[in-house]
C-alpha cells in the first residue's frame, strides 16, 4: 500500500530519514547490551554438617562470633589480637588497597559528568618585516560524553564492585590475622607447658639417677642400671633446648604479627608472654548454622561474589565499546589584540561542537576484547565455586579435628593419670629392691610421653576452636558498617 502525501507537502529529505533510522538502531542496540549470566554459579552444598558440637540445636548469628578471641578468657590473647589488627603490615596494605579502589571508583564516577576547564594565554609574534602583534585570550572549555550505550555506567559498576571486593578482602585479612595470632599464642602456651613437664620429669629422673648411684656404690645395682639412668635423664634434658628454641620463635612470630620487630614488644606484654601460663581453652557451647548460612558469613566468599559482579560489568563495558560514541563540547572566551580590548563585547568568542565517532574496521579487536572479558567472567565464576567448596571443607575439617581431638584428649588424660601412678609405684619398689631398674625406666618414659601428649593435644584442641571460628567467618558480617581504611 502506498501512502499519499497531502497537498503542498514537502518531500522528506534523505538526511532526515537517515537520522530517524539511526535513532531506531541506537535504541534497539541499547536494549541488547545487558549481558546475561549475572546469577551466581550453582555449587552443591551439603544439607547439614557431618559432625556438630554438642549445642548444635541453636543457630548463632554472625555477630555472636564477633570478638571470638574474648571467649578464651585470656587478657593477653585479647591484647595481642587487638594490637595486630591495628598495626600488622598486611592489614595496612589491605587498607591502602581499599583506599586505592575507592579512589579509582571516584575517578570513574567523575567521568560520568561534564568537564569544565579554564585557560588563558598571551602571545607576541612577528613575521618578516611586519610589525609585532599581540594576542590575549581567556575562556572556558566544556565537554560531555553522553553515555548512550551504558559503557561508562558499566565501567563505574565494575569499579564499585572492585571497591566492595577490596573491602571484603580487608575483612578477610583481618579474620585470617586474628586466627593466626591466636594459633601462635596457643602454640606458645603449649610449648611452655611442655617445657614445664620436661623439667619436672627431668627432676624426677635426676633423683632416680642419684639413688641408682648410691645403690651401685653399695653393690646393690649394676653399672648397667647406672648407665641406663644417665642415658634416660640426658635424653629428657636434650628436649629442653629444643622447646626453648621453639618458644623463642613463637615469641618472634607474635611480635611480627603485631607489627613489631622481634624483641621490641612492650615490657608488660613481653613479661606476660614469657611467664608460663595455661593453654587457653575455647568455649564448649559453640553452635553452627546451616552450610549456606555459614558461607554468607565468610568475607572471602563475598569477595568472590564481588569479583563476578566486576567481571560482568566489564563485559558490558567492552560490548558497549563496539557502538558509536557521542561527544558535546563548547567554549566561551575572550580574544583581543590588547588587554584593554578583552572587556569589549566584540572580543567574545564562542563555539559549540557535536561529534559522533563509530568504529568501522578494527580487525576484530573490539569483539576479541568482549571475548576476553567473557573469559575473565568465567574465571571469576569458577573461582567463586572453588572458594565455596574450600569454605565447606574448612568447616568440615575443623569439626572433624575438634571431635577427634576431644576424644583423644580424654584417652590421653586417663593414660597420663595411670602412668603417673605406675611411675610412683615403680620408684618406690625399686628403692625397696623389689623390681629391676628397667621397669623404672619404662614407667618414666611412658609418663613423660603421655604428659607431653596431653599438653600437645590440649593446645591442638584450642587451635581447632580457632580454626572453626575462622571457618565460620570469624564474626564478620556483611550487614555491619564497612571497615574504614585509615592512613598513618
Amino acid at each position: 500500500m502506498k501512502l499519499l502525501s497531502p497537498p503542498n507537502a514537502r518531500p522528506v529529505r534523505g538526511p532526515v530519514t537517515l537520522i530517524a533510522l539511526a535513532s531506531i538502531a541506537l535504541l534497539s542496540a541499547c536494549a541488547s547490551l545487558a549481558p546475561a549470566g549475572g546469577e551466581l554459579p550453582e555449587t552443591p552444598l551439603p544439607a547439614a554438617w557431618s559432625s556438630t558440637p554438642v549445642n548444635a540445636a541453636a543457630v548463632p548469628s554472625p555477630t555472636a562470633l564477633a570478638g571470638w578471641w574474648q571467649r578464651f578468657n585470656d587478657p593477653t590473647l585479647t591484647t595481642l589480637v587487638t594490637q595486630a589488627l591495628q598495626a600488622n603490615t598486611s592489614v595496612k596494605s589491605a587498607q591502602a588497597a581499599l583506599l586505592q579502589a575507592r579512589a579509582q571508583r571516584d575517578v570513574q564516577q567523575a567521568g560520568m559528568g561534564p568537564t569544565l576547564s579554564a585557560s588563558t594565554s598571551a602571545q607576541r609574534s612577528k613575521s618578516g618585516d611586519n610589525d609585532t602583534s599581540n594576542r590575549f585570550q581567556a575562556g572556558f572549555d566544556a565537554s560531555w560524553e553522553p553515555d548512550i550505550f551504558g559503557g561508562n555506567r558499566s565501567a563505574l559498576n565494575a569499579s564499585e564492585a572492585d571497591a566492595r571486593a577490596s573491602e571484603t578482602s580487608l575483612a578477610d585479612v583481618q579474620v585470617s590475622l586474628a586466627a593466626e595470632v591466636a594459633v601462635t599464642y596457643i602454640e606458645l602456651r603449649g610449648l611452655q607447658t611442655r617445657l614445664a613437664i620436661a623439667r619436672s620429669n627431668l627432676a624426677a629422673q635426676t633423683e632416680t639417677l642419684q639413688i641408682t648411684r648410691w645403690r651401685t656404690q653399695a653393690g646393690l645395682a649394676s653399672s648397667l642400671d647406672l648407665e641406663q639412668a644417665i642415658a634416660s635423664s640426658e635424653q629428657t634434658a636434650a628436649q629442653i633446648p629444643a622447646l626453648q628454641t621453639s618458644i623463642a620463635q613463637a615469641l618472634s612470630g607474635l611480635a611480627v604479627l603485631t607489627g613489631q620487630a622481634p624483641g621490641t614488644l612492650p615490657a608488660a606484654l613481653q613479661g606476660a608472654l614469657t611467664t608460663a601460663a595455661a593453654v587457653p581453652q575455647g568455649a564448649g557451647d559453640l553452635a553452627l548454622a546451616f552450610p549456606a548460612d555459614t558461607l554468607r558469613q565468610r568475607p572471602d566468599v563475598r569477595t568472590a561474589e564481588h569479583r563476578i559482579s566486576a567481571a560482568l560489568s566489564r563485559v558490558a563495558a567492552a560490548d558497549a565499546a563496539r557502538y558509536p560514541s557521542f561527544r558535546l563540547s563548547g567554549s566561551l572566551g575572550l580574544s583581543a589584540l590588547t588587554l584593554g580590548s578583552l572587556t569589549n563585547g566584540a572580543s567574545v568568542v564562542n563555539s559549540l561542537l557535536a561529534s559522533v565517532s563509530a568504529p568501522l574496521f578494527d580487525g576484530g579487536a573490539a569483539r576479541a576484547q568482549v571475548r576476553s572479558q567473557e573469559a575473565a567472567l568465567e574465571q571469576a565464576r569458577v573461582a567463586y565455586q572453588g572458594t565455596v567448596i574450600s569454605a565447606v571443607k574448612d568447616v568440615e575439617d575443623a569439626l572433624v579435628a575438634l571431635q577427634g581431638d576431644r576424644e583423644r584428649l580424654v584417652r590421653l588424660q586417663a593414660a597420663s593419670t595411670a602412668a603417673a601412678n605406675a611411675e610412683l609405684l615403680a620408684r618406690q619398689r625399686y628403692e625397696s629392691g623389689l623390681i629391676d631398674f628397667r621397669s623404672v625406666l619404662d614407667t618414666q618414659r611412658t609418663l613423660l610421653s603421655t604428659q607431653d601428649s596431653v599438653a600437645s593435644t590440649q593446645a591442638t584442641l584450642s587451635a581447632d576452636h580457632v580454626r572453626l571460628y575462622k571457618a565460620l567467618g570469624g564474626g564478620w558480617t556483611p550487614d555491619a558498617p564497612s571497615v574504614e581504611a585509615t592512613t598513618s
